[in-house]
């Protein structure tokens, strides 16, 4: 997952320059910057405490730790009862150690930065929480390998509208979490529009390295999980080649089916004001209750 989420920024990057009618970068591009940014000097701000110097470390731990605990294939590996919720707080552990860099430095850029990923953060996670919550609901359980594999094995048994609107739900709180538009612009120089990018400003060299990684691994992490969890067909049901290579196509195809549905969306629709952009989010919760609600209704 680490190695090929530059390959998903690349991918978005290169669909979103065809529909500019550019040729754009090169697809292994994130790669090539990552490799010049650890050639870079790393500057630390003269206020920062360790908080800033650790942050990076911290976040992608954090999220290659998540991604252990995502499910590749329904037998299972590293996962265990109640994992799912184990992911969401390692998530919530990296946005924590970011704001936190970006309070810490005392630039304005930054304060600013981490004051509105708490205010979408405050939206978002609930939103995340029920949608998962839902798919615990209909198959039974709080392990995500299991509810890939109920899902898989049950076939169309299971489906549901409650499937449809907690798909629906973690979609808008992928484009949330990972600050893709409408909701924040990764591309922006404008340093009064960044969310994410607003926390980070003051990181070079490998520190900045390691951020970037973790942010492109967040979103690797959640299209694995729409991908695998809410929409799992495909998913290899044991660990024989043909099922492991069938499994891997699966989820291949799904990933770049996300990325070109994200590359589409920041094609067509422009950045959200601020003040507008808990309206959206606000609509992706009603989805997230109305899938728990349906649920126990239909």
């Amino acid at each position: 997952m680490l190695g090929l989420s530059p390959l998903m920024i690349g991918i978005i990057r290169k669909v979103k320059a065809w529909f500019q009618s550019r040729k754009g970068p090169s697809v292994v591009q994130p790669y090539y910057d990552i490799i010049k940014l650890f050639s870079k000097e790393t500057i630390v701000p003269d206020q920062a405490s360790w908080v800033y110097r650790v942050a990076p470390y911290v976040g992608l731990a954090s999220v290659v730790v998540a991604g252990l605990l995502v499910p590749f294939f329904t037998t299972r590996s590293l996962g265990f009862v109640g994992d799912l919720i184990v992911v969401i707080y390692l998530l919530a552990l990296f946005r924590f150690f970011m704001v936190l860099a970006g309070l810490d430095t005392g630039s304005t850029f930054g304060g600013m930065g981490s004051s509105r990923e708490l205010m979408i953060s405050a939206i978002v996670e609930p939103t995340m929480l029920m949608a998962i919550f839902t798919m615990a609901l209909i198959t039974g359980t709080t392990t995500l390998s299991s509810i890939s594999e109920a899902l898989a094995v049950n076939g169309l048994e299971l489906v549901r509208p409650a499937l449809f609107l907690a798909t629906a739900a973690f979609f808008i709180s992928l484009l949330a979490e990972n600050a893709r538009i409408p909701f924040d612009n990764p591309a922006t120089h404008l340093e009064l529009t960044m969310v994410h990018e607003g926390m980070i400003l003051e990181y070079s060299g490998k520190d900045l390295a390691f951020m970037e990684m973790a942010s492109w691994m967040k979103l690797m992490l959640f299209s694995t999980i729409l991908s695998n969890v809410f929409i799992p067909w495909g998913v290899a049901t044991d660990l024989s080649l043909v099922a492991i290579a069938i499994g891997l196509t699966a989820i291949l195809v799904k990933v770049l089916l996300i990325s070109l549905v994200v590359a589409l969306i920041e094609s067509g629709m422009a950045k959200m004001r601020l003040f507008r952009i808990p309206n959206l989010l606000t609509m992706s919760f009603i989805l997230a209750l109305l899938a728990v609600t349906s649920y126990y209704i239909l």
